[in-house]
């Protein structure tokens, strides 16, 4: 009698959901990794850290719209500022390769191709000011390309930051309860309570101008307003059966909070996160204007504005206005992505 054989075991199959949450994962610690490289101005590896920014930022996209495009794009708004966001970005983070010239090298400047307006060339007709220039003959399509891009870097990784630390202590608010949800909450409000360029000008003053030191304060004065999102959801999902049924099976705390609860908390925290990084860019663009925020040698958006701000009256309004039109279209086209976010993600909308 003939006995069967057994058939080799199968490995187990990945499911598509944990496949692009492993995918997501190493994407953002890609673009985590990535903006810490290009803030802190290492001069190795900069193109490949820049063509990795632009990859896994991406890839983080199409995963968070994943089953969920034909929503989004439902509309002409959505493709324009879809467009108009990624070429900001490409724009931002390929500057050193797209500038006309580098407006920060002294070697590439000339005095006396200062203050020229728009379309003036260079005195050997070597290079065309689109834009025109600033008072050091700086070229302004150039200053605001590399602009742009120490904008959106240090708004992205000051957002990113304060929103790990606000789900931390908003999770944990929620979960513990209590006291100790009193305690963390009320610090919460209190920081709410204040205006948010009140507390940056506060500690710009107390740190000094730099890089790093603006985006420690966008960290402190951000980290409250998802640290009340997170604890909102948080207490709203705990109350629902899964929770409870999860809790009845004996599963420890940190596999219901990471596994269960803390996903189902992304949703708001992508759309207030999308706004966040606008809200941001024009904060840190404000304490540039002021003269708080970034150095002179790596200048934001804001600065490029309070550098022309005092010829406009004299005419040469091309120093302010086209850096102006760049801080307006970046903030626009992440609202306006952001909406879409809110409407796509929300599920009180989904028909």
């Amino acid at each position: 009698m003939s006995v069967s054989e057994q058939s080799p075991p199968v490995a187990p199959v990945a499911a598509p959901r944990d496949r692009w949450r492993t995918i997501n994962l190493v994407a953002g610690l890609a673009v985590i990794a990535t903006l810490g490289i290009l803030l802190s101005g290492q001069s190795i590896a900069q193109f490949p850290a820049r063509v990795i920014l632009l990859i896994g930022l991406v890839v983080l996209a199409a995963g968070l719209l994943r089953g969920r495009a034909h929503k989004f794009f439902s509309g002409p708004s959505a493709y324009f500022a879809t467009a108009s966001l990624l070429l900001l970005i490409v724009l931002a983070i390929f500057a050193t390769e797209l500038s006309p010239q580098n407006p920060y090298d002294l070697r590439q400047l000339d005095i006396m191709d200062g203050r020229l307006p728009p379309g003036s060339t260079t005195f050997d007709g070597a290079m065309t000011f689109h834009l025109g220039t600033d008072e050091q003959g700086r070229d302004i399509l150039s200053g605001i390309l590399y602009g742009l891009r120490v904008s959106l870097s240090v708004s992205i990784f000051a957002t990113l930051a304060a929103m790990v630390i606000g789900v931390v202590v908003g999770i944990y608010a929620a979960w513990a309860g209590g006291r100790i949800e009193s305690i963390l909450m009320r610090i919460v409000d209190f920081q709410l309570s204040f205006p948010s360029i009140l507390v940056a000008l506060m500690l710009m003053a107390a740190f000094g101008r730099g890089l790093d030191k603006i985006v420690i304060a966008l960290i402190i004065v951000q980290w409250a307003y998802y640290a009340r999102t997170v604890r909102g959801t948080a207490l709203s999902e705990a109350r629902k059966e899964y929770i409870d049924a999860a809790r009845g099976l004996g599963l420890p705390a940190y596999r219901i909070v990471f596994g269960h609860l803390l996903p189902n908390c992304i949703p708001p925290l992508i759309v207030i996160s999308t706004v966040q990084v606008a809200n941001t860019i024009v904060l840190e663009s404000s304490l540039s204007f002021l003269g708080v925020g970034v150095p002179i040698t790596q200048p934001s958006l804001g600065l490029l504005i309070a550098n022309g701000y005092g010829y406009m009256l004299s005419g040469q309004y091309w120093m302010s206005m086209y850096p102006g039109v760049a801080l307006l279209a970046i903030v626009a086209s992440i609202n306006m992505v952001g909406d879409r976010l809110r409407d796509t993600l929300n599920p009180r909308l989904q028909k």
